[in-house]
């Protein structure tokens, strides 16, 4: 009736914004702490993509959710914060607390949140750079993860260029 209703191309900028926007909403990090992630894994050595992933990918609240100790991100974060998260037999309420090879993630013993699981599930899988004891209810880092084992959607590359201007 009024006539032809365009839609606009995106731009390269509005590409990269929404790329970032959407890795920050998986893993729910601000916009600050995923700038420091970034800055960071700009001065680490090896590719500044992989560096960021890993990163992200190794947050006390991402093993948590990816080991099957809660149903969300969000639900993992708030285990964390309500100390029934345990890192090496310590509690932990840190939620982006980086993880290193050959920590120990576990239950409270007086938590009582433990029966909503995923990891009883049958059909549960967890990425191999982690090992999962579903008797005791624990996850063991083994190595860092590398970014071909991760699936989560996001393009890196897409990001780092927005960084990058």
């Amino acid at each position: 009736m009024h006539g032809l209703k365009r839609v606009k191309k995106s731009t390269d900028y509005g590409i990269q914004l929404r790329a970032k926007q959407k890795a920050k909403r998986i893993y729910g990090i601000q916009e600050k702490q995923f700038r420091n992630y970034y800055l960071k894994s700009k001065k680490l050595k090896g590719l500044v993509g992989d560096n960021l992933v890993s990163m992200i990918e190794t947050r006390l609240d991402n093993v948590t959710y990816l080991g099957g100790l809660s149903q969300s991100r969000t639900q993992a974060k708030q285990l964390i914060s309500h100390k029934h998260i345990l890192v090496n037999n310590k509690p932990l309420n840190i939620s982006s607390y980086l993880v290193r090879v050959g920590d120990v993630i576990s239950f409270n013993k007086d938590s009582k949140v433990k029966d909503n699981l995923r990891l009883g599930d049958k059909d549960f899988r967890y990425p191999s750079w982690f090992d999962v004891n579903k008797q005791n209810q624990s996850i063991k880092i083994t190595s860092m993860p590398i970014r071909e084992e991760i699936a989560s959607g996001i393009d890196v590359n897409l990001i780092i260029e927005y960084y990058s201007r």
